[in-house]
């Protein structure tokens, strides 16, 4: 990704954290660069939710989930709400 300057605040969720949601701040606009299937590098600008998910799914093939994202407190708030929802047989 280059340049990301104007930072936006939305909620997310993930598959991998079950049923949390936190707001996250990312970069409201990002262009990246790829190679495609048939080995030739490519650009896309990108900007709101498609800027959004791209910086997601970019996060998961890094080994990061969102809530890397977001302050210790509040993360240590979910990792509590999801071993409690654990132990009681809920995921």
């Amino acid at each position: 990704m280059i340049n990301p300057f104007d930072l936006v605040s939305m909620e997310e969720g993930c598959l991998s954290v079950p049923d949390q949601r936190e707001l996250v701040v990312r970069p409201e606009r990002v262009v990246m660069q790829y190679t495609d299937l048939h080995g030739k590098r490519k650009t896309l600008k990108a900007q709101g939710l498609l800027s959004r998910c791209l910086q997601h799914e970019i996060d998961h093939l890094n080994g990061t989930v969102f809530i890397k994202h977001i302050s210790k407190l509040k993360r240590d708030l979910v990792m509590q709400k999801m071993r409690k929802a654990a132990s009681l047989g809920k995921n």
